[in-house]
């Protein structure tokens, strides 16, 4: 594996430019991006991203997930192609580099081998993948899914937003559903360039992020069920108080969370009340815990300690509860050589770097199951993302996609 010299660098100036350019569609209310999947913000700039990868002497290619492959030919016709890629489509309130300085970061690659007259005997792909955010349409990384035969595409165009307009509908207006079937491409390996999303590259002083797992995930529905009664005229000690079940259960999430450090995180994120009266205890509370973890015995082992400890809990207070996996997946662990290629241009550009877990999912975690994948991380400020105020520097944006151009152009192979 021909690797480039450390001497050849990304423009880096050229991609904060083609970041801020793109900043401009969707903008949010407050600095940041509001560009969800299939928008009329969607669509423009995905049209800006085509008219830039034309431009750079690519061919696009478009699925019929929306999926959009742009393609730079390698010297060898029968070599599959090294992917390289992220997503362009935002939160309601998202930041400006989520998902797309993979995608601009990728561009970058194609746009610095021309400058430099290099070709690669395998062909490069870059690639926008389709509602990785699921903030419009569930779940998250929706297209990548169908790609990697983790979700039916019937099953895909069928998901529903909160107006009642289904996916495959808004796909066909927006004039991004291609003819090209879902998951026909062999691939010799994909990267993914992000943003950490998190505090611990900034916090540590580390450049580089090496990817070398993301999280496996388990979401519980549970129902703590007691009884609706008023708050003035209910004795203290005859209530049956769901909402204090809640708190009960919150706190054990902790616990259980915390006895598993470190490599564990769990929380309660998203609750419902009922009937949410400000002079009535709640008689039923539907909540669900969001467990992750990189290593799956410590992932089934706070399931278990869940579903054993909480029934009990709440009993002593009265109330039921009963739960049921509602999503979840195996922690995935990215391929070696892949991983490899992303530590060896970190230490050939002179970059600080550690190894890291992915806390959040990306769509590399769905195509890892078909082509050995791996991601590459730049700190962003504060770990702050999926908020407008989401921020990283022109430096950072530059190491991070130096690394991925070496460790992309290492698999591609320089042809001398």
């Amino acid at each position: 594996m021909a690797a480039p010299g450390e001497n050849m660098k990304i423009n880096g100036e050229r991609l904060w430019d083609a970041l801020m350019e793109m900043a401009k569609i969707g903008p949010g209310v407050a600095g940041g991006n509001n560009r969800q999947t299939l928008t009329d913000e969607d669509a423009q700039g995905r049209a800006l991203f085509q008219s830039w990868c034309q431009a750079a002497g690519m061919r696009m290619g478009v699925d019929q997930m929306g999926n959009m492959f742009a393609r730079r030919e390698g010297t060898d016709p029968d070599a599959l192609p090294v992917y390289v890629g992220s997503h362009l489509d935002t939160q309601p309130t998202g930041g400006k580099y989520d998902g797309v300085l993979g995608v601009l970061g990728g561009l970058e690659v194609i746009r610095t081998l021309n400058d430099l007259g290099i070709k690669t005997r395998h062909p490069i792909v870059v690639v926008n993948w389709t509602n990785e955010e699921g903030t419009r349409f569930a779940p998250a990384m929706l297209a990548s899914g169908v790609f990697a035969g983790r979700h039916t595409q019937d099953w895909a165009y069928d998901r529903i937003d909160a107006q009642g307009k289904r996916f495959g509908d808004e796909l066909a207006r927006i004039g991004w559903k291609g003819s090209e079937p879902v998951g026909n491409r062999p691939m010799k390996a994909f990267f993914e360039l992000h943003i950490e999303q998190g505090p611990i590259l900034e916090a540590e002083g580390v450049e580089i992020g090496v990817v070398t797992h993301g999280q496996g995930l388990r979401w519980i529905e549970c129902t703590i069920t007691g009884v609706e009664s008023h708050t003035g005229s209910t004795p203290m000690a005859m209530r049956r108080n769901a909402g204090r079940g809640l708190a009960l259960v919150t706190e054990l999430v902790h616990q259980i969370a915390m006895a598993q450090q470190p490599g564990a995180v769990g929380a309660i994120g998203h609750v419902d009340v009922y009937p949410n009266s400000r002079n009535i205890i709640p008689g039923k509370v539907v909540c669900t815990v969001d467990f992750r973890s990189h290593i799956l015995d410590k992932l089934n082992a706070m399931v278990e300690e869940l579903m054993d400890r909480a029934p009990a809990i709440c009993a002593d207070i009265g109330v039921e509860f009963s739960a049921q996996i509602v999503g979840q997946f195996d922690p995935p662990a990215f391929d070696s050589d892949c991983v490899g290629a992303i530590r060896d241009a970190a230490v050939r550009l002179g970059h600080s770097h550690m190894d890291i877990v992915s806390g959040a999912g990306h769509d590399a975690c769905w195509i890892n199951d078909v082509a050995p994948t791996a991601m590459v991380m730049c700190p962003c400020v504060g770990g702050l993302s999926h908020n407008e105020a989401e921020e990283i520097s022109p430096a950072w944006a530059a190491a991070g996609t130096n690394v991925l151009f070496h460790a992309v152009v290492a698999t591609a192979e320089i042809v001398e």
